[in-house]
């Protein structure tokens, strides 16, 4: 599937075969789906060992040769295929149950495509994976040895506050050096994306990325809603739980370095010492949970489909990829030993099963799904998973991982208003500077962070959003996760009013994949597609209730 003179007669063929009858469109329909899946295997899997190992010269000419030689020509002959699809004389008589989604999208497809933006999207491609050789190289020195910035991660949890400070400072002084080169790489994406937006037509690169992403259920008017919500209710609780973090460690001021650690100054959470006990342990929860879960994840641990360990040259963060032809699922980590990776192995293990749940579907596009769903799959899980968490703890540890999770959640909350409101600007002033840019984070900042205190470490404050891979490689994605998480907590409740219908409803929903509207799936789960700030303030309520914070005038 990497070879053109294999890909060029199968698109031949379906550009010329009769789609007459409904018969023959829906056996039409098929086809592409299957050919769709092969190549996307090949991409998928020449994407996931480049990002195993950013440091292999092969494995990254394998990729860049894919997106710069054979995704431009697919693009093109796609948009051949949806055009002959929207054309056909039998497409009104498919039934609206079965294609509805599938028909909207496609046209949305088809109004999206422009041919002059084919050799652009190869380039911001190419661009997103240099953003992530250069984070990949990055290593310190420390304690003796050389870590992986996310190896570093796990001195920030440790009661010496000196050596919280002193790895903090490498690890900040680390991602400085680059700093001027991710600029670079950032400004040549924004003058890229802008261009793409143009040529389709619209005015902004939001209104583009609305559109690719198929949001036809709410509008960036919502999402604007959903910032001020979560500045009126969000941030006051992380304010208030920062406070009581400063008082607890009887500092006079809460530095960046403080953030982590234990308040009572006890040693980090140490749930697993091995990828293969955190993966013992999960399937348990997973388990527990609902035994097929359980025997799901075991079939993906034992088959290969996990890479866990940080090392030199694997590319930072965690993800999932699918594998849509072989209907399986690869999760991508890297693990450093503390709670942080128990719920990340819940998430991305979320994920998976959704992918697991609807793998019998037959059109390879409704086995993708919209993102708002797909992260109720991941953060439904680890809320799922929280009445079980004694498979890793017990005691006081169990009390602060249940502890740590419901700040995290309020942590979240603010994390998607920062990031989304800093997209919705970088789009819609495309001609600012680094100043300016420097400046707008720093405001955003202001209005939605906590009480910590940057002092001394100007640059690092204004340079902290590169370290976030979403606004390099998938742009306007994030807003998601604040969306999803009032899907989650929702579940959560009604988990606790009655597990075993709430899961079974979670099950159903994801194995519908994305072959429903939006607020059909939801609904499906059980939950109201709704994140208005009068849904989130009771949510809001029940994870403040957990964490014993009781804000004035609540």
């Amino acid at each position: 599937m990497g070879d053109w003179s294999n890909l060029e007669p199968l698109f031949d063929h379906l550009a010329v075969r009769p789609i007459d009858t409904v018969e023959q469109l829906e056996q039409w329909l098929l086809d592409i789906s299957e050919l769709s899946a092969c190549i996307s295997e090949e991409a998928t899997g020449r994407y996931v060992a480049m990002m195993r190992q950013t440091d292999d010269e092969q494995k990254e000419k394998a990729y860049v040769c894919f997106i710069e030689q054979i995704e431009p020509t697919c693009k093109l002959r796609w948009h051949e295929l949806n055009q002959r699809y929207v054309s056909a004389p039998c497409r009104s008589d498919l039934p609206l149950s079965r294609y509805g989604v599938y028909d909207r999208n496609t046209a949305a497809s088809v109004d999206l495509f422009c041919e002059a933006n084919i050799p652009l999207q190869a380039e911001d491609a190419k661009l997103a994976q240099q953003y992530s050789k250069v984070c990949g190289a990055m290593t310190v020195q420390y304690d003796g040895r050389e870590h992986t910035l996310e190896q570093m991660s796990r001195y920030g949890q440790e009661p010496d506050r000196k050596v919280r400070q002193e790895s903090w400072e490498l690890v900040v002084a680390r991602r400085l050096q680059d700093r001027g080169q991710l600029e670079d790489v950032f400004e040549q994406m924004l003058a890229l994306r802008t261009q793409i937006a143009r040529n389709a037509g619209f005015e902004s690169y939001c209104d583009y990325q609305f559109t690719k992403y198929n949001r036809f259920d709410y509008t960036p008017q919502d999402c604007f809603a959903l910032h001020h919500a979560i500045e009126r209710l969000a941030v006051p609780a992380m304010r208030a739980i920062q406070a009581r973090r400063r008082e607890t460690l009887a500092v006079d001021t809460l530095r960046p370095w403080d953030l982590a650690v234990d308040p009572k100054s006890r040693p980090p959470l140490r749930p697993f010492h091995t990828g293969d006990e955190l993966c013992r342990k999960c399937q348990a929860v997973f388990t527990r949970v609902n035994p097929e879960l359980g025997s799901q994840f075991a079939e993906l641990w034992k088959g290969g489909w996990l890479d866990l360990e940080s090392r030199k040259g694997k590319a930072p963060g965690a993800f999932l990829e699918p594998f849509f032809e072989s209907r399986y699922p690869f999760i991508f980590m890297n693990v450093t030993g503390l709670h942080d990776d128990v719920e990340s192995l819940l998430h991305e293990g979320g994920h998976a099963m959704h992918d697991l749940a609807c793998r019998d579907e037959p059109l390879m596009q409704y086995r993708d799904y919209p993102l708002e769903i797909a992260e109720v799959a991941s953060m439904g899980m680890e809320l799922l998973a929280r009445d079980h968490l004694d498979v890793f703890y017990s005691g006081e540890d169990l009390e602060r991982a249940r502890r740590q999770q419901a700040e995290n959640i309020i942590s979240l909350f603010i994390s998607v208003a920062i990031l989304d409101a800093f997209q919705h600007w970088l789009y819609a002033e495309p001609g600012h500077d680094r100043a300016e840019r420097a400046k707008r984070w720093l405001t955003l900042l202001d209005r939605f962070g906590g009480v910590e205190d940057y002092s001394g470490y100007e640059s690092a404050r204004e340079a902290s959003w590169q370290r976030i891979r979403h606004l390099f490689k998938s742009p306007f994605y994030y807003i998601e996760y604040g969306i999803a998480q009032i899907g989650a907590l929702q579940l959560w409740q009604n988990a606790r009013a009655d597990a075993e219908q709430a899961i079974r409803q979670y099950r159903e929903a994801l194995a519908l994949g994305g072959s429903k509207p939006l607020p059909e799936l939801w609904a499906t789960a059980g939950l109201t597609f709704d994140f208005s700030e009068a849904t989130l303030r009771p949510l809001i309520g029940h994870v403040l209730k957990e964490l014993g914070i009781t804000l004035p005038g609540s």
